[in-house]
């Protein structure tokens, strides 16, 4: 059965100036990007809605990561306020939803930082409801049941998951499969990565949570490109389209040495699986 996803691209991926990002991201064939534009000036974000709209692609989501999360009081006052303008901002360009970061999770609710965290997503989701967005948790510095059932005590879907399923194999070594049966009322977006767990690391020590007691020098993962890592891809998508999920799978490359062909063959992967 053919599945109803739409592929789209991580417009940084891409590691070009903008325009030129945009038209490669038309010529892979794909129907959106997602990008990050807090960064951007109001003429930029501007600028970026026609050059996709003149390229004929959709916004599939803003990246709002500001790279701190949310367990940390002193902070969230601020980071708090900057989500809600980042929540505005998209929703002006014609999407509405914001992915991001949030922290480790801690698996005890009984930890002091939960109820911080909870605290901060709680307002975010508040103001998400209101204006019909959804804040979206990248998937990754915890397992799929932790990030649940944190998102259930928030009783709410306005703080929603980014579902990616390599940040889950490379970290936590849970089960993309699985994790889209237990997320499933959450999903607004999805990243496609692959990679690879290659040894045991606490996600606080990976997400710089907190310091090792030792340096590290050697790798915990290693990403990959679509097909070669250890994502159940055709699994995978069946998944998504057992819960009904219609959205992007928005092709992520972090690293490589040619990220435009990796790209590409990545979209070319997912148009055969789908």
């Amino acid at each position: 059965m053919e599945k109803r996803f739409s592929i789209g691209v991580l417009l940084e991926s891409f590691r070009l100036p903008m325009q030129q990002a945009v038209e490669q991201a038309r010529k892979t064939g794909v129907q959106g990007v997602q990008a990050y534009v807090h960064n951007l000036t109001a003429s930029q974000q501007k600028e970026l809605y026609m050059i996709l709209k003149d390229n004929g692609l959709k916004l599939s989501a803003v990246c709002g990561d500001l790279g701190h999360g949310f367990g940390d009081p002193k902070f969230n006052p601020d980071l708090i306020e900057r989500s809600k303008r980042i929540l505005d901002t998209a929703k002006e360009l014609g999407t509405d939803i914001v992915t991001t970061h949030i922290g480790v999770v801690p698996a005890n609710p009984h930890h002091p930082r939960y109820r911080i965290m909870q605290d901060a997503c709680g307002e975010l989701a508040q103001y998400a409801d209101s204006i019909q967005s959804h804040f979206a948790v990248e998937t990754g510095p915890e397992t799929a049941e932790t990030l649940c059932a944190f998102l259930d005590s928030l009783r709410s879907t306005g703080v929603a998951v980014n579902l990616d399923p390599a940040n889950l194999v490379m970290v936590t070594g849970d089960d993309p499969v699985k994790a889209v049966h237990t997320l499933k009322k959450y999903i607004v977006h999805t990243h496609a990565k692959d990679g690879r767990k290659l040894l045991d690391r606490d996600p606080e020590i990976i997400y710089h949570i907190v310091k090792p007691l030792e340096p590290v020098t050697d790798h915990a993962f290693i990403e990959l490109p679509l097909g070669e890592g250890d994502v159940p891809f055709p699994a995978y998508l069946d998944a998504l389209q057992e819960i009904g999920y219609k959205g992007f799978l928005t092709i992520e490359r972090e690293v490589g040495a040619n990220p435009t062909e990796d790209i590409l063959k990545a979209a070319d992967y997912l148009r055969h699986l789908i």
